[in-house]
Parts: C-alpha cells; structure tokens; sequence
C-alpha cells in the first residue's frame, strides 16, 4: 500500500474484490441462516438423542475452517457429559476409522461437501456410522448422502472462507441444542440481535484498515492465540491470514504459544490474543503484556475498553458486544481486518488463491 493511498483510493482499488465482497455480505448470510435454521425440521427425529442415549460418542470432523469451526460445539457436548472427539477427516478416513461405529454419531462439517477427503468419508462411513452432514451445498455428497442434512444459507462463496465460517458456527451450535433436546429459540434469537452490531462493524473496514497499517507495519509473522472455544477462531484466523495475505501465520492455543512460539518473539511479530470467556481473560491479558515486555508486538481482542488494544487501533479489536455464545462469530471479524491490513501493506489483493483452489479436491 502507497504510503500515501487513502481509505478511498483503497475501496475503489478493491472495488471488484470478491474476498471483500463476501466479507461484508456476512451479516447477511447470517440473517439467511438464521431464517433457515428457524424453519428446519429435518433433524427433529434426532432430538434429545444423546441424552437418550442413542449414541456413545459423537466423532466431529471436517478439514480447515470446518474442522476448527468444531471447537465450540466439542466443549458444549463434553459439558452435558457425551463423549466428543474431533478428529480432522484426513487423519479419520487413513489413520481412525476405528472410530467408526454403530454407537457413534459422526457430524462431518464442509462449506462444499465435496472437498477430497469428505467424498472419501462418505465411503469409509457407508453402513458403520450414522452421519449429520453440515454444508453450504445441497447438491454436494455430504448433503446427499449422509443420515440427516443440515444446510447453512451463506450464499455463493468465492475465495477464503468468511461467510461460511461463521454460518458454520450457528449452525453447529443450534445443532447441539437439537441433538441435547434444548431450546433453539435462544440462540437464534441473540444471533438475530448480533446482525446488526457486526454489519456496522464491517461497514467501517476502510478505517479499521488505515488504524491497523502502524500497528503492522514491518511485521513479518502473526500468531493468534486464544482458549476454549476461542480455540476455534485462532486456528482459523491462522488459516485465513496465509490463505489471504501469503504472510506467515499461525493460530493456536494461547497456552501452546508459551510452549515455544514464545521463544520467536520480536518486533517483527504481532501476536493478536482473543480475550475469550470469563475463565480465559486473565491469562489472555497476562499473555498480552508479556509479549510487549519481551518485545513482541501484541493487541487484545474484547468487548470491553482495554489498556492492551493499541490505542491507535482501539476500534478494531473492540467487538460488538453480543450473547455469549455469539462470541465465536463476532471475534474473527478483527482478524478479517487483519488480513486486508496486511494485504495493503502489501499491495495485493487480498483473498485470491494462487497456488491452490477454493475446493480441495485431491488428498
């Protein structure tokens, strides 16, 4: 990004970015699935199952953003006492088919439902396992083929995944009120709540993107890290900030990031800390003051007002404020942020893939 391009000189530059485009279409893609999700009835059949007793194990899987999008659901579903496991599907169809029983109950997660390692799953699953199949596809394998279908309403998707990221979180999370014979009402009401806060968010990118450029400027490497279901959003936004920028990039957890990531810090890296639940702030405010004491540069992402958001970069890693389990959703929008921050910088477009394809479809 020239030095001195403004904030309009860059939204006419990425007027045509497809990446850009389905960023700011997420609200809406939410509010669709929302309406799907308030219509659904296919799965009713499958209500208060694993509290019956139906199953002795729910295998979660999916590979990338899919797989990490399971992170919150795993946590909810080890609370109420069932036995979850979650296990990439590329290690599951090699390497854990043992996994795949009659008393368990895999829910396989991919925006396609045809990427290589799904198709494969269909195959190793056929007459062993009872299959929750949750795509952005409805014509795809998984949602042909598997026990119970369950449909996010994200749109057509073009580059890195956003919309069907956090479509994929609400999805899974309404899912286990339905496989826990709760209440589904709820959530799909503080999702509803939470669209507007997020649209608002995203309108304001072209400032988000001119407060980021001296927090990164001269960074060489990102690292986001949070806990518990925060989990999910670094690992994605690890993902995303390569697949988007071509910047080196890891998410993690913010205790794995003391097991020696900790060792690589310097002024040329920034690590963005997700403040996560009650459980997880202190320990993701300790981790953030020690990355600067040890010369790192670092930045808290929280719904709250913060002495560790960079004072120049405050509204960008102050989410909307929102219902607990709408956090998943809302605290990837700052690493969104991020990754057209460093693609300025850089002076590309973000989001397009070079080297790969938005469907992988060899394993």
């Amino acid at each position: 990004m020239d030095k001195g391009e403004t904030e309009v000189d860059l939204a006419l530059k990425w007027r045509d970015c497809a990446y850009l485009r389905d960023l700011l279409e997420q609200p809406e893609a939410v509010a669709r699935t929302i309406a799907g999700l308030a219509d659904e009835r296919g799965l009713d059949r499958m209500a208060g199952g694993l509290r019956g007793g139906r199953w002795r194990r729910v295998v979660l899987t999916g590979m990338g953003s899919s797989y990490y999008a399971c992170r919150p659901l795993y946590l909810r579903l080890l609370k109420e006492g069932v036995t979850p496991v979650m296990v990439e599907a590329g290690e599951l169809i090699h390497y854990e088919r043992d996994w795949l029983t009659p008393d368990t109950l895999v829910i396989a997660v991919s925006q396609s439902g045809r990427s290589a390692e799904i198709v494969r799953l269909m195959e190793c699953a056929r007459g062993q396992s009872e299959i929750v199949g949750v795509t952005n596809t409805a014509d795809s394998p998984l949602a042909t083929e598997s026990t119970a279908t369950l449909l996010m309403h994200a749109g057509i998707e073009s580059t890195v995944s956003c919309k069907t990221y956090l479509t994929t979180l609400l999805a899974l999370d309404w899912l286990g009120d339905v496989l826990c014979g709760t209440d589904r009402a709820l959530l799909l009401d503080q999702a509803r709540a939470a669209v507007e806060p997020m649209r608002d968010y995203l309108g304001r990118w072209p400032a988000h993107v001119a407060e980021l450029r001296p927090a990164l400027e001269g960074v060489e490497h990102i690292f986001v890290a949070g806990r518990g279901a925060s989990v999910a959003a670094a690992g994605t936004g690890g993902l995303i900030l390569k697949e988007s920028t071509h910047y080196p990039a890891e998410g993690l957890s913010a205790a794995a990031f003391r097991h020696g990531p900790f060792e690589l810090l310097s002024d040329a890296v920034f690590v963005l800390v997700l403040e996560g639940d009650a459980r997880s702030a202190p320990f993701s405010r300790k981790l953030v003051a020690d990355v600067r004491e040890a010369g790192g540069r670092s930045a808290l992402v929280s719904a709250l007002v913060s002495t560790l958001v960079s004072t120049s970069a405050e509204g960008v890693f102050r989410i909307p404020e929102c219902a607990e389990r709408i956090r998943p959703l809302m605290e990837i929008l700052p690493v969104q942020m991020l990754t057209l921050a460093l693609a300025a910088i850089k002076g590309r477009e973000p989001g397009r893939f070079e080297l790969s394809a938005k469907v992988t479809e060899v394993e």
